[in-house]
């Protein structure tokens, strides 16, 4: 044994990237390097296969040190190495039971904060008992109509330990009210209380396409409240305004787009405080980022460096300090990468985004439960949400290192280069008259729609595959059982306690002088007197002005990226729940099977994808036995399966015999290259192979098996 360290890249002369470069275009052999090699994003960002020092200017120091400007490695000297990052859990369930079970199991296992949403009804203005909330009534939140609902689904909960955020779409000034009411009512003072009222008009505006008034009275709103709060609470221990990218990223937006639209909005909002006098710096610190991450660990990392470096810009620009120049920023998985099918998975892209989150540096991180896309989640599913957090926090502990993507040559540069392109649509917005002008002259829209679009056709030609859905199905994975509660019921309960509380009310808010003006200011004499008694339904609509008038435009769409091939599951489930049996294909295997595996797998796997079940066979040596088994089976379609020679000898007398034993549609998997005049004649009607369009193809042997869905 010795104790001389080997140093075996001794041995070798260093490589720089033209040496590297220079090898790769000689094994490339005359192939383009940009189209074999390079990625691009869908804002048209190249990811290179290899960085290197060349790609960094790290002599420069572009990014800064963690908690210094350009804030671009976090937000604080020791990011969340010192007590990790808050665990926020999701809370939704209009069972207040339900819901106060939930809350409490969390809080006793590791959740740090509580996100509340209300339902539809509330968003809307509505309370629970009101004629026009029939249909809103538990529609993907909670129904808290009155001091007394939010007490009781509260009710175990410290106010003065645990923060409270709000979703509230439209009524988040309501909202806040409300919650400000709960803390004065629980003796909770300015110095104690926790929390986010995330008040966000243009996001309401985006995801619902209407506010109760005009977009600058909403504003001042907005403007106000902040104001109170700053000037209330303690500095950084609640915000007044939410900036959340969920309706935009879930339209489709891309990573570039998301990060303009949000940056967009926040100077829409610094624009309203500073009219109504708010300190920049008071301003910048009510503002508080959310930003819904998908699947591409390297883009998310990038997108979150992006926003801080982007608003440390913008807040420079308006001369706010350096300390007030750090954004806070939420994390929280995307709605529109969350599956149905095979909901399992979900697991796997909640674990990739929170692994990107808490690298990327947020600060608070909402991990959805894999079967949200379903419905209520199970009380499983939250324990797993929560524990994906855990496990990588404490047992990986990803918060001990302080911004782990610094001096990465590829994230480093991912990230300059996403905060370029997001920077010029920001200046595309602000010239074109800020963000409120590009929701309601639907540009934003349009810009949006494009890049949906493109996407949509990378998962049709399974480009951009989504594993359980358009790659690896499982026709037969059993339903998750999910919460099922009787929202007749719940609504009528809803109804009996809001009678309780209209009999028992000691004051009328729309007795109070000024009750609108008040509930802007959030002053604490409205909080204990007018809220006490008052309901969710009468607070907002004495918080709208008499006869103003409401903004409306198209809501941005909410998509799924699964949500085509879903459809195609779906039709084929009415078929078999409505005649007993799926859509079926049969496997026209030709040859040996060493032939004919590599090709059947690909097809079945496609075909599978649209719910359609394939019927498999060891293989056949010639036409007439495949013919006769096909007439066997039962199946109106096929699909030829072999490789390019059995195909030369088969293929076409293979056709042949299919189409006289009754074959409706007939499919080759594989290019057919010169051959497919031939192998057209012959009866053949479509081919697969990689990079064809699988939804199509689908869709179109749905219609020609008479697959429709209700």
């Amino acid at each position: 044994m010795t104790d001389t360290p080997l140093r075996f890249a001794e041995d070798f002369a260093p490589a720089s990237h033209a040496d590297w470069m220079a090898l790769v275009e000689k094994a490339l052999d005359g192939a383009p390097f940009d189209k074999k090699l390079v990625s691009r994003t869908l804002e048209g960002l190249a990811i290179q296969p290899l960085y290197s020092r060349e790609h960094w200017p790290a002599a420069d120091d572009p990014s800064g040190m963690p908690g210094a400007m350009p804030f671009t490695r976090g937000r604080t000297p020791l990011a969340q190495a010192d007590s990790g990052w808050d665990v926020r859990q999701l809370h939704a369930n209009p069972d207040v039971a339900a819901t106060k079970a939930a809350i409490a199991d969390d809080l006793a296992n590791g959740v740090t904060s509580l996100l509340i949403r209300l339902d539809a009804a509330g968003r809307a203005g509505l309370d629970a008992d009101d004629p026009t909330a029939a249909d809103l009534f538990g529609q993907g939140g909670l129904s808290l109509s009155s001091m007394a609902a939010w007490d009781q689904v509260l009710a175990d909960v410290d106010l003065r330990r645990v923060p409270i955020a709000l979703q509230a779409g439209p009524q988040a000034p309501v909202a806040a009210a409300m919650l400000t009411a709960l803390w004065c009512q629980r003796g909770v003072t300015e110095f104690d209380a926790k929390g986010a009222f995330n008040i966000d008009p243009l996001g309401a505006l985006a995801e619902f396409g209407t506010l109760p008034t005009g977009i600058d009275t909403v504003l001042g709103h907005m403007a106000s409240i902040a104001d109170k709060t700053a000037r209330t609470f303690l500095e950084g221990k609640v915000t007044a305004v939410g900036v959340d990218s969920a309706p935009y990223y879930d339209a489709g937006a891309s990573e570039a787009q998301d990060l303009a639209c949000s940056m967009a909005t926040a100077v829409a909002y610094l624009r309203a405080m500073e009219e109504a006098g708010v300190p920049i710096d008071d301003a910048c610190g009510q503002i508080a980022f959310s930003f819904s991450l998908g699947t591409d660990q390297y883009l998310n990392i990038a997108k979150l460096r992006a926003a801080r470096l982007m608003w440390a810009r913008i807040a420079e620009a308006c001369e706010a300090s350096e300390p007030a120049r750090a954004a806070r920023i939420h994390a929280v998985t995307a709605g529109r990468v969350l599956t149905r099918r095979d909901p399992w998975v979900n697991l796997l892209r909640g674990t990739m985004a929170c692994f990107s989150a808490a690298v990327g540096g947020a600060n608070s991180i909402t991990v959805m439960p894999h079967d949200a896309a379903l419905g209520l989640p199970s009380p499983l599913a939250r324990r797993i949400a929560r524990n994906t957090q855990l496990i990588l926090q404490e047992e990986s502990h990803l918060n001990r290192v302080i911004d782990p993507a610094g001096g990465s040559w590829a994230l480093e540069s991912l990230t300059q280069d996403l905060a370029g392109a997001a920077w010029a649509l920001f200046q595309d917005i602000e010239k074109g008259g800020g963000m409120a002008e590009a929701l309601t002259s639907g540009r934003i829209a349009a810009q949006i729609a494009e890049v949906r679009e493109a996407r949509r056709k990378d998962i049709a030609k399974r480009k951009a595959p989504i594993t359980g859905i358009s790659e690896f199905p499982n026709l037969g994975e059993p339903a998750p059982e999910l919460a099922d509660p009787d929202m007749d019921a719940l609504r009528a309960e809803a109804g009996k306690a809001l009678a309780a509380v209209r009999e028992d009310a000691t004051c009328d808010i729309f007795a109070v002088e000024g009750a609108a003006e008040e509930l802007e200011s959030l002053p604490t004499e409205i909080a204990t007197a007018t809220i006490k008694g008052a309901t969710l339904g009468e607070l907002a609509r004495a918080s709208t002005q008499e006869g103003a008038r409401t903004i409306e435009i198209a809501p941005l769409p909410s998509y799924r990226l699964a949500e085509d091939f879903e459809a195609l599951r779906d039709a084929a489930d009415e078929m078999l729940e409505g005649t007993g049996a799926r859509p079926c294909l049969f496997l026209a295997n030709l040859g040996p099977i060493a032939h004919h595996t590599a090709r059947a797998t690909y097809a079945r796997n496609l075909f599978e994808a649209g719910g359609i079940e394939c019927l498999t066979n060891t293989g056949f040596s010639d036409a007439e036995s495949c013919a006769e088994a096909f007439r066997d089976s039962g199946a109106r379609a096929a699909v030829l399966c072999s490789s390019d020679k059995v195909y030369a000898d088969m293929a076409e007398d293979a056709a042949r015999a299919l189409k006289a034993a009754g074959c409706a549609v007939l499919h080759l998997a594989g290019r057919p290259g010169e051959k497919q005049a031939a192998f057209e004649a012959a009866g053949i009607d479509h081919f697969i192979y990689m990079g064809c369009d699988v939804l199509g193809t689908l869709q179109g042997l749905h219609a020609d098996l008479g697959v429709t869905s209700r």
